[in-house]
C-alpha cells in the first residue's frame, strides 16, 4: 500500500485550512439563525451571506485538494508557494469580502467598497489554479 507524503509546507497549510473549518461550521450556525428570522437582514444581506459561506465551503475544499496536487509537481519557490496558498487564501479574501461588503443595519441594499475583498480572492483563485495547472502540465 502505498501512504500519501505530504511535504513540510503542504502540512502546515493543511492543518491551518482543516482548523479553519470551525469558522465555516459556525458561519452555517449563524445562515440557520437568518433563515429563521432571529437576525434581521435585507435580501440582499441574505444573498451575500450564503455567498460568502458557499465560497468559503467549496474554495476550502478544493484548497485542500491542491494541496496535495502541489506537491506532485516539481514547483518550488515562490510558484510553490502560489501554488498552495492561491485558492485557500482566496477562500478567505472572497468569504470576508461577501460579508463585510454587505455590513450594516437598516436597508443595505449594495455592497460597500469592501466587496473589493471578492475581486482580490478572485485574483488569488486564478493566480493558484493557473500556476498549479501549468506545473502540473510540465512536470
Amino acid at each position: 500500500m502505498h501512504s500519501l507524503q505530504l511535504s513540510p509546507q503542504s502540512q502546515v497549510i493543511a492543518g491551518a485550512v482543516l482548523l479553519s473549518i470551525v469558522t465555516i461550521e459556525v458561519g452555517g450556525w449563524f445562515l440557520t439563525r437568518i433563515a429563521r428570522g432571529a437576525v434581521p437582514m435585507t435580501r440582499f444581506q441574505k444573498d451575500f451571506a450564503r455567498a460568502g459561506h458557499a465560497h468559503a465551503g467549496v474554495l476550502v475544499t478544493l484548497g485542500l485538494v491542491c494541496l496535495v496536487l502541489a506537491d506532485a509537481t516539481s514547483l518550488d519557490g515562490v510558484l510553490g508557494y502560489a501554488a498552495r496558498v492561491g485558492v485557500p487564501l482566496a477562500a478567505i479574501l472572497m468569504s470576508a469580502g461577501f460579508f463585510a461588503s454587505s455590513m450594516g443595519r437598516g436597508e443595505v441594499t449594495r455592497p460597500n467598497r469592501l466587496f473589493a475583498l471578492v475581486w482580490l480572492g478572485a485574483l488569488s483563485l486564478a493566480v493558484g489554479v493557473v500556476t498549479l495547472g501549468l506545473g502540473l502540465l510540465t512536470t
